[in-house]
Protein backbone atom coordinates (compact mmCIF):
# COMPACT_ATOMS: atom_id res chain seq x y z
CA UNK A 1 0.00 0.00 0.00
CA UNK A 2 2.79 2.43 0.87
CA UNK A 3 4.28 1.76 -2.80
CA UNK A 4 0.85 2.35 -4.17
CA UNK A 5 1.06 6.34 -3.06
CA UNK A 6 3.89 7.30 -4.48
CA UNK A 7 2.60 5.67 -7.82
CA UNK A 8 -0.27 7.58 -8.00
CA UNK A 9 0.86 10.80 -7.75
CA UNK A 10 3.36 10.81 -10.07
CA UNK A 11 0.95 10.00 -12.32
CA UNK A 12 -1.42 13.05 -11.19
CA UNK A 13 1.14 14.70 -11.86
CA UNK A 14 2.37 13.41 -15.44
CA UNK A 15 -1.18 13.13 -16.71
CA UNK A 16 -2.36 16.49 -17.00
CA UNK A 17 -6.31 17.01 -15.83
CA UNK A 18 -9.34 16.65 -18.23
CA UNK A 19 -10.52 20.08 -17.85
CA UNK A 20 -7.30 21.19 -19.65
CA UNK A 21 -8.40 19.87 -22.60
CA UNK A 22 -9.83 21.89 -25.16
CA UNK A 23 -13.80 22.12 -25.03
CA UNK A 24 -14.72 21.12 -28.27
CA UNK A 25 -12.91 18.24 -28.60
CA UNK A 26 -14.52 15.17 -25.98
CA UNK A 27 -12.59 12.92 -25.39
CA UNK A 28 -14.62 9.26 -24.66
CA UNK A 29 -13.28 5.89 -24.83
CA UNK A 30 -16.22 4.53 -26.22
CA UNK A 31 -18.55 7.43 -29.06
CA UNK A 32 -21.80 8.25 -28.37
CA UNK A 33 -24.33 8.22 -31.16
CA UNK A 34 -26.99 11.15 -31.17
CA UNK A 35 -30.46 9.86 -31.58
CA UNK A 36 -31.88 10.91 -34.57
CA UNK A 37 -35.68 12.60 -34.16
CA UNK A 38 -37.82 11.56 -37.08
CA UNK A 39 -39.67 14.83 -36.53
CA UNK A 40 -37.08 17.45 -36.59
CA UNK A 41 -37.22 19.39 -39.41
CA UNK A 42 -34.14 21.69 -40.87
CA UNK A 43 -35.81 24.60 -42.42
CA UNK A 44 -32.76 25.89 -43.57
CA UNK A 45 -30.25 23.74 -45.14
CA UNK A 46 -26.43 23.73 -44.22
CA UNK A 47 -25.24 24.48 -47.77
CA UNK A 48 -27.44 26.98 -48.08
CA UNK A 49 -27.10 28.46 -44.76
CA UNK A 50 -23.13 29.04 -45.36
CA UNK A 51 -23.69 30.68 -48.81
CA UNK A 52 -23.71 34.18 -48.58
CA UNK A 53 -27.21 36.04 -49.58
CA UNK A 54 -27.35 36.68 -53.56
CA UNK A 55 -26.99 40.42 -54.21
CA UNK A 56 -30.07 41.91 -55.72
CA UNK A 57 -29.55 44.27 -58.99
CA UNK A 58 -32.39 46.88 -59.92
CA UNK A 59 -32.74 49.04 -62.84
CA UNK A 60 -34.15 52.47 -62.90
CA UNK A 61 -35.47 53.20 -66.45
CA UNK A 62 -37.27 56.46 -66.48
CA UNK A 63 -41.08 56.53 -66.95
CA UNK A 64 -40.98 58.70 -70.23
CA UNK A 65 -38.48 55.58 -71.94
CA UNK A 66 -41.37 53.23 -70.82
CA UNK A 67 -44.04 55.35 -72.54
CA UNK A 68 -41.89 55.30 -75.32
CA UNK A 69 -41.33 51.94 -75.78
CA UNK A 70 -45.31 51.38 -75.26
CA UNK A 71 -45.96 53.88 -77.44
CA UNK A 72 -43.57 52.34 -79.92
CA UNK A 73 -45.58 48.75 -79.61
CA UNK A 74 -48.57 50.65 -80.79
CA UNK A 75 -47.59 52.23 -83.40
CA UNK A 76 -46.00 49.07 -84.80
CA UNK A 77 -49.03 47.08 -84.59
CA UNK A 78 -51.17 47.18 -87.25
CA UNK A 79 -54.26 49.48 -88.37
CA UNK A 80 -57.67 47.67 -88.74
CA UNK A 81 -59.32 49.69 -91.77
CA UNK A 82 -62.49 51.17 -90.99
CA UNK A 83 -65.62 50.04 -93.16
CA UNK A 84 -67.04 53.18 -94.75
CA UNK A 85 -70.86 52.03 -95.75
CA UNK A 86 -71.50 54.70 -98.37
CA UNK A 87 -74.94 55.99 -99.48
CA UNK A 88 -76.86 54.92 -102.58
CA UNK A 89 -76.23 58.72 -103.89
CA UNK A 90 -72.06 58.31 -103.55
CA UNK A 91 -72.53 55.08 -105.87
CA UNK A 92 -74.42 56.89 -108.48
CA UNK A 93 -72.14 60.03 -108.79
CA UNK A 94 -69.35 57.17 -108.80
CA UNK A 95 -71.15 55.51 -111.72
CA UNK A 96 -71.44 58.73 -113.55
CA UNK A 97 -67.85 59.93 -112.72
CA UNK A 98 -66.06 56.67 -114.43
CA UNK A 99 -68.43 56.28 -116.88
CA UNK A 100 -68.23 59.48 -118.54
CA UNK A 101 -64.08 59.28 -117.66
CA UNK A 102 -64.10 57.14 -120.42
CA UNK A 103 -65.05 59.45 -123.24
CA UNK A 104 -61.91 61.87 -122.22
CA UNK A 105 -59.23 60.30 -124.02
CA UNK A 106 -60.96 59.46 -127.41
CA UNK A 107 -62.40 62.94 -126.86
CA UNK A 108 -58.88 64.57 -126.40
CA UNK A 109 -57.75 62.56 -129.42
CA UNK A 110 -60.16 63.91 -131.99
CA UNK A 111 -59.65 67.42 -130.53
CA UNK A 112 -55.80 67.42 -131.14
CA UNK A 113 -55.98 66.02 -134.50
CA UNK A 114 -58.40 68.85 -136.21
CA UNK A 115 -56.48 70.85 -133.60
CA UNK A 116 -52.76 70.22 -135.41
CA UNK A 117 -55.04 70.50 -138.57
CA UNK A 118 -55.92 74.08 -138.26
CA UNK A 119 -52.54 74.89 -136.39
CA UNK A 120 -50.92 73.68 -139.56
CA UNK A 121 -53.19 75.27 -142.47
CA UNK A 122 -54.14 78.53 -143.52
CA UNK A 123 -56.99 77.93 -146.02
CA UNK A 124 -60.45 78.51 -145.07
CA UNK A 125 -61.41 74.97 -142.89
CA UNK A 126 -64.98 76.21 -141.89
CA UNK A 127 -65.70 72.22 -140.99
CA UNK A 128 -63.06 71.67 -139.45
CA UNK A 129 -63.29 74.40 -137.24
CA UNK A 130 -66.80 74.08 -136.31
CA UNK A 131 -65.95 70.62 -135.52
CA UNK A 132 -63.20 71.51 -133.54
CA UNK A 133 -65.54 73.79 -131.18
CA UNK A 134 -67.75 71.10 -131.30
CA UNK A 135 -65.98 68.75 -129.82
CA UNK A 136 -64.15 71.31 -127.28
CA UNK A 137 -67.60 72.17 -126.04
CA UNK A 138 -68.29 68.28 -125.38
CA UNK A 139 -65.09 68.38 -123.28
CA UNK A 140 -66.01 71.49 -121.43
CA UNK A 141 -69.16 69.80 -120.35
CA UNK A 142 -67.46 66.59 -119.50
CA UNK A 143 -65.47 68.33 -117.48
CA UNK A 144 -68.32 69.95 -115.50
CA UNK A 145 -70.07 66.59 -115.23
CA UNK A 146 -66.72 64.99 -113.75
CA UNK A 147 -65.91 68.09 -111.57
CA UNK A 148 -69.34 67.88 -109.62
CA UNK A 149 -69.68 64.43 -109.50
CA UNK A 150 -66.05 63.71 -108.02
CA UNK A 151 -66.02 66.44 -105.94
CA UNK A 152 -69.11 66.04 -104.38
CA UNK A 153 -68.10 62.09 -103.21
CA UNK A 154 -63.81 63.14 -102.45
CA UNK A 155 -65.32 66.09 -100.18
CA UNK A 156 -68.58 64.09 -98.84
CA UNK A 157 -68.44 61.01 -97.54
CA UNK A 158 -65.07 59.56 -98.94
CA UNK A 159 -63.17 62.30 -96.99
CA UNK A 160 -63.46 59.76 -93.92
CA UNK A 161 -62.23 57.14 -95.65
CA UNK A 162 -58.80 56.46 -95.00
CA UNK A 163 -58.42 54.09 -98.53
CA UNK A 164 -56.08 55.70 -100.99
CA UNK A 165 -57.36 59.13 -99.93
CA UNK A 166 -53.91 60.63 -100.87
CA UNK A 167 -54.17 59.26 -104.29
CA UNK A 168 -58.34 60.44 -104.65
CA UNK A 169 -57.30 63.65 -103.27
CA UNK A 170 -54.15 64.18 -105.77
CA UNK A 171 -55.98 62.78 -108.57
CA UNK A 172 -58.82 65.62 -108.10
CA UNK A 173 -56.30 68.48 -107.59
CA UNK A 174 -54.84 67.81 -111.10
CA UNK A 175 -58.38 67.32 -112.52
CA UNK A 176 -59.45 70.89 -110.96
CA UNK A 177 -55.91 72.42 -112.71
CA UNK A 178 -56.85 70.79 -115.87
CA UNK A 179 -60.61 72.56 -115.38
CA UNK A 180 -58.83 75.97 -115.27
CA UNK A 181 -56.60 74.83 -117.96
CA UNK A 182 -59.58 73.95 -120.22
CA UNK A 183 -61.03 77.77 -119.54
CA UNK A 184 -58.20 79.36 -120.67
CA UNK A 185 -58.05 77.64 -123.61
CA UNK A 186 -61.27 78.62 -124.43
CA UNK A 187 -60.66 82.04 -123.32
CA UNK A 188 -57.44 82.15 -125.78
CA UNK A 189 -59.04 80.88 -129.04
CA UNK A 190 -57.58 82.95 -132.10
CA UNK A 191 -60.02 84.72 -133.78
CA UNK A 192 -59.22 86.31 -137.26
CA UNK A 193 -62.66 88.29 -137.88
CA UNK A 194 -61.30 91.47 -136.60
CA UNK A 195 -58.56 93.43 -137.36
CA UNK A 196 -57.22 94.48 -134.51
CA UNK A 197 -56.95 89.86 -133.51
CA UNK A 198 -55.90 89.37 -136.99
CA UNK A 199 -52.86 91.34 -135.82
CA UNK A 200 -52.10 88.61 -133.48
CA UNK A 201 -53.60 85.69 -135.14
CA UNK A 202 -50.59 83.95 -134.98
CA UNK A 203 -48.98 84.36 -131.58
CA UNK A 204 -52.93 83.89 -130.09
CA UNK A 205 -52.93 80.50 -132.47
CA UNK A 206 -49.77 79.10 -130.47
CA UNK A 207 -50.92 80.34 -127.29
CA UNK A 208 -54.17 78.19 -127.47
CA UNK A 209 -52.35 75.66 -129.00
CA UNK A 210 -50.00 75.04 -125.82
CA UNK A 211 -52.68 75.79 -123.18
CA UNK A 212 -55.10 73.31 -124.50
CA UNK A 213 -51.73 70.68 -124.94
CA UNK A 214 -50.64 71.21 -120.98
CA UNK A 215 -54.24 70.88 -120.08
CA UNK A 216 -54.53 67.38 -121.57
CA UNK A 217 -51.80 66.54 -120.21
CA UNK A 218 -52.15 67.00 -116.57
CA UNK A 219 -55.87 65.58 -117.40
CA UNK A 220 -54.57 62.41 -119.05
CA UNK A 221 -52.25 61.70 -116.05
CA UNK A 222 -54.65 62.36 -113.04
CA UNK A 223 -56.66 59.72 -115.08
CA UNK A 224 -54.12 57.40 -115.46
CA UNK A 225 -52.91 58.25 -112.05
CA UNK A 226 -56.29 56.75 -110.89
CA UNK A 227 -56.46 54.00 -113.36
CA UNK A 228 -53.73 52.50 -112.34
CA UNK A 229 -53.16 53.18 -108.43
CA UNK A 230 -57.13 52.34 -107.72
CA UNK A 231 -57.90 49.46 -110.12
Amino acid sequence: MRLLVPVALALAVAVPPAAAAPADVPFALVPVRHAHDPWQIAWVPAADAARPAARSVSFDVPAAEVAAAAGGDEAQRPRRRVAIEYSDGYKTRLKIHKYASFAMLPLFGAEFALGQSLYNSSANVGGKRAAHGAIGAGIVGLFAVDTVTGAWNLFGQARKDPNHRTLKFVHGLLMMAADVGFLATTSSGPNSRSFRHALTFETDKVTHRNIAVASMSVATLSYLIMLIGNR
